[in-house]
């Protein structure tokens, strides 16, 4: 038998579903960001800094799981897990070709936070807006201005080309220790 929770006021199901998926989406960018972490620390790719730098990415989406199970408890929704699908891929190529997917997968991850935030405000639950927008949207533009900063200086660099160039962005701007 399903309880309702003495705790929920104002939270409408449709917001209670868009967060469930919202953690499911976290958590795929988060394995997503383990796989291309581990691929770089592989011994034929050996890029330390690369591992790293996806590594923290990881565990930064898996905190926002963590945060938006929290807020469905504290809302008094009902937290429904489902199946994390697997990442778009094994291998993750060069550095430049990882950094062009890690934007597109935050892009993707802030759409869906904005879909989320519509939600909220259409449903009138200033709670979910606010949670939003303290934790998650201006944390999301400052990753996609990042990773578009990356991609720009390995492209500038011919990266893809100089493996010499990529190494140097390994070790000097994503701090890679060989």
């Amino acid at each position: 038998m399903k309880m309702e929770s003495q705790v929920r006021q104002n939270y409408h199901h449709d917001c209670e579903v868009a967060i469930n998926r919202m953690i499911n989406m976290e958590m795929f960018a988060s394995y997503t960001y383990t796989s291309m972490a581990f691929y770089f620390s592989r011994d034929d790719v050996a890029l330390p800094g690369f591992a790293h730098f996806f590594k923290e990415n990881s565990n930064e989406e898996r905190e926002h799981a963590d945060k938006l199970l929290s807020f469905q408890n504290k809302r008094g929704g009902r937290i429904v897990l489902q199946d994390i699908k697997k990442p778009d891929r094994d291998e993750w190529g060069n550095g430049l070709e990882a950094m062009q997917c890690a934007l597109q997968l935050e892009k993707n991850v802030n759409q869906a936070l904005l879909d989320l935030h519509k939600i909220a405000s259409d449903k009138v639950d200033p709670h979910l807006c606010d949670f939003l927008e303290t934790h998650y949207l201006n944390e999301q533009v400052e990753a996609i201005k990042k990773l578009g900063d990356y991609i720009t200086n390995l492209t500038k660099m011919d990266a893809v080309k100089n493996k010499m160039a990529e190494y140097l962005f390994d070790k000097h701007t994503l701090g890679g220790q060989s």
